[in-house]
């Protein structure tokens, strides 16, 4: 027994040997190189592919099956000349034996030097479309030959599904691969360069240890991304569950769109993909840019139908101003400080083609917003807003007036000041003003035509307190619709300075020039306010009541002015025409009747009035105000005049009537006697409309008329005395009428 043991042993040794003799003898007697061209056509009839081996081929057999292939490319069969990849190395091992178990078992698999290069032509094919393709037979016009007999027919056995292959590989490494994508129809280019990869070993469902660097380009725009990519891949194929854990990426961007700087950013979290479920999930998120921080999650479900994304978002309180700023962008001009403090928390919805954010709770700067957003299309930027904010300031996010607005600005305000000064220092004897011929309004486009034709909005807006050209108006409300190039103002209402007002129109921008169509309605709202809201002085004070309804077209504030159409109709109440001297002007009439001279000085002061009404009729920026009434105690104002919007300016004429007050004036060349009652003394009122009542002068011209009827009065008087009853009435009524006219 011990002799067969030893010579069983020196058998199994003998076979063992020859074993390892036939395999020293495949691996160095028999060179894999000398059968390149063999290679390569099995590549073309098995894979349909043109492999090049420009290296050499390094093997070994048992019990790895090892392979090493330098300097090798492959080409589509349909352009074999132009390969889509190159590489200066593949190595791998394979053991023999787990192979007939369908199991990979690899050592190290390296990959080296890969270049990889993706077209796609003129007529948007991609070259990596023809990869595995046989070339397309020539068709032939023979028909082929028939035989009597019938074709068999084959019934193949149902086979059972196979099993997966079961992979194990102790590390995957590339180094320095290269990938390019080019589109010859767009000319835009990708890449991505110096790609190292390097895993753990590679298991089914074991954790994976993964890195990855690359740099990413664009030329469309430039663009450089530098990436980092951490984390553990898990996958559980049998259950279609791919897991990443873990999950770190960082990075910097620099390129054209930053303007010469440059953005860190990082993102991490778990990933989760079950195709069994067709859920995908990203939670734990944690993102940074620059400044900017958020925390999140997300899952998208039905990833084989419409995928459906929910989730939410939180974005933690940083300077929007110097973020944008960091990333080369430039916000529109504002105050400064705005948008200095912005934070956001959301819930998330959506599709590929539309987000929603609800719950919203937005802060910025001393605001705070809730409610609802929402695109609903992507590509026709379909916008829905349903938004409530306690206070918002208007005014801080609006651009400053133009240096052009404002020097024109300045230039009226000091025209208005010289013309105010002389009317002062005159008190009625100096010339009428002339109206002002300098432009008042910008010619600068009002309005982004382009983007307001595109717009498809829906909104709702509310307000606890909304600040707007300073107006400070309590529980405003907005409801505005835009939608293909019609934009429409259903209602801008609420409460200001005791009063309240309520507004809705249309701007269409379909046509080349804008068309506005605006109806407005202000009820007892100190006229001041508004007045000195847009940087004028006042001319009046009280409560307005007033409703417009106006059209105009253009794309400045001077081609709208120019173009303003329609009608208004006023009144204010229990106001005060500010350093008006209508008093002073009425005293100077009469006290001319009385051919007395004025002892007092005169002085400009205010004019109480209970009533100030009238209608306006606007025709190309010129309102015409035929009716103008104002009821002042002991006296009335009639005035029929124009007010020309292009140069801010009024040329009015005004008949002032004494009803009774037979009190001293303060001066006595002025008393007001019995004969003066009812007399309508005529007034001029022409020059900036800043200038108010301090415009308006006594007007000579028609104050002759006054002075002739007052002197027939006084002549039929005569006439009474001396004649008596000595002719018949008939007769001294026909010598007033000579002398009355």
């Amino acid at each position: 027994m011990k002799a067969f043991g030893k010579i069983l042993g020196l058998v199994l040794l003998g076979l063992l040997l020859i074993i390892v003799a036939l395999g020293f003898a495949l691996t160095h007697l028999f060179d894999p190189n000398d059968y390149k061209d063999e290679i390569r056509q099995i590549a073309r009839d098995k894979a349909h592919i043109e492999l090049t081996l420009n290296g050499d081929i390094g093997w070994s057999l048992f019990p790895w099956l090892g392979l090493e292939f330098h300097e090798a490319s492959v080409a589509t069969l349909a352009k074999p000349t132009e390969p889509f990849a190159d590489l200066q190395m593949l190595g791998l091992s394979v053991r023999v034996l787990p192979l007939l178990r369908r199991e990979v078992q690899m050592s190290d698999v390296r990959v080296e030097g890969l270049k990889l290069r993706l077209t796609r032509d003129k007529d948007g094919h991609g070259n990596w479309q023809d990869i595995g393709k046989a070339p397309t037979p020539a068709t032939s016009t023979t028909p082929p030959a028939t035989t009597g007999e019938p074709a068999t027919e084959t019934t193949a056995q149902a086979e059972k599904p196979a099993q997966p292959i079961r992979l194990d590989i102790d590390s995957l490494t590339v180094n320095n691969a290269r990938v390019e994508y080019s589109d010859e129809k767009t000319g835009k280019q990708f890449s991505a360069e110096s790609i190292q990869l390097s895993t753990g070993p590679v298991h089914d469902s074991t954790n994976i240890p993964v890195k990855l660097t690359a740099f990413l380009g664009t030329n469309q725009p430039v663009l450089r991304v530098r990436t980092e990519l951490n984390g553990e891949l898990r996958f559980e194929r049998a259950l279609q569950r791919y897991k990443f854990e873990d999950m770190k990426l960082s990075g910097e961007v620099a390129g054209d769109p930053l303007q010469g700087k440059t953005m860190t950013f990082a993102a991490q979290g778990q990933l989760l993909l079950d195709k069994a479920a067709n859920v995908a999930e990203w939670t734990g998120i944690k993102i940074s840019a620059n400044q900017l921080r958020a925390l999140g999650e997300l899952k998208v479900n039905d990833l084989d139908k419409t995928p459906q994304i929910s989730g939410g978002l939180s974005i933690a309180q940083f300077d929007l101003a110097k973020f944008v700023d960091s990333i080369g962008q430039k916000l529109p001009a504002m105050a400064e400080g705005s948008l200095s403090k912005v934070e956001l928390a959301s819930r998330l919805a959506g599709t590929p083609t539309s987000v929603v954010l609800d719950n919203i709770n937005l802060k910025v700067d001393d605001s705070t917003f809730s409610g609802r957003i929402a695109v609903e299309d992507f590509a026709k930027q379909s916008l829905r807003a349903n938004l409530k904010a306690d206070t918002f300031n208007v005014d801080r996010y609006l651009p400053p007036k133009s240096a052009e607005a404002s020097s024109a600005t300045q230039v009226r305000k000091a025209e208005v000041a010289n013309t105010e000064a002389e009317a002062m220092a005159g008190a009625g004897s100096t010339p009428l003003p002339q109206a002002p011929t300098k432009d008042a309004w910008s010619t600068e486009r009002l309005l982004p035509v382009e983007r307001l034709a595109k717009l498809d909005v829906d909104a709702d807006l509310s307000f606890g307190q909304l600040t707007l050209d300073k107006l400070p108006i309590q529980n405003a409300a907005l409801k505005a619709t835009g939608q293909g190039g019609l934009l429409t103002l259903e209602s801008l209402r609420g409460n200001l300075y005791d009063g309240n007002f309520d507004a809705k129109g249309t701007l269409d921008v379909r046509q080349q020039v804008p068309a506005l169509n605006m109806q407005t309605s202000i009820s007892k709202v100190p006229v001041e306010k508004i007045l000195e809201s847009q940087g004028k002085n006042p001319p009046v004070k009280g409560l307005v009541t007033l409703n417009s309804n106006l059209t105009g077209s253009g794309n400045s504030q001077k081609a709208l002015i120019e173009t303003l159409n329609g009608n208004a109709s006023f009144v204010i109440n229990n106001g005060v025409l500010l350093n008006a001297n209508l008093e002073q002007q009425l005293c100077k009439g009469i006290a001319t009747l009385n051919r007395k001279s004025l002892n007092g000085e005169p002085r400009g002061k205010d004019t109480p009035f209970q009533e100030l009404k009238g209608n306006l009729t606007f025709r190309n920026g010129v309102a015409s105000n035929p009716d103008l009434k104002v009821r002042i105690p002991g006296m009335t104002v009639n005035g029929d005049g124009d007010v020309d919007l292009r140069v801010l300016g009024m040329d009015y004429r005004v008949g002032v009537i004494v009803e009774g007050d037979k009190s001293d004036m303060p001066d006595p060349a002025c008393q007001v006697g019995e004969k003066f009652v009812g007399i309508e003394w005529p007034l001029r009122c022409r020059g900036p409309l800043e200038l108010g009542a301090k415009a308006c002068r006594l007007d000579n011209e028609r104050m002759g008329q006054v002075a002739s009827k007052l002197a027939g009065e006084r002549i039929g008087e005569k006439i009474d005395e001396k004649l008596g009853d000595k002719v018949s009435p008939e007769l001294k009524d026909a010598l007033k009428g000579l002398f009355k006219r």
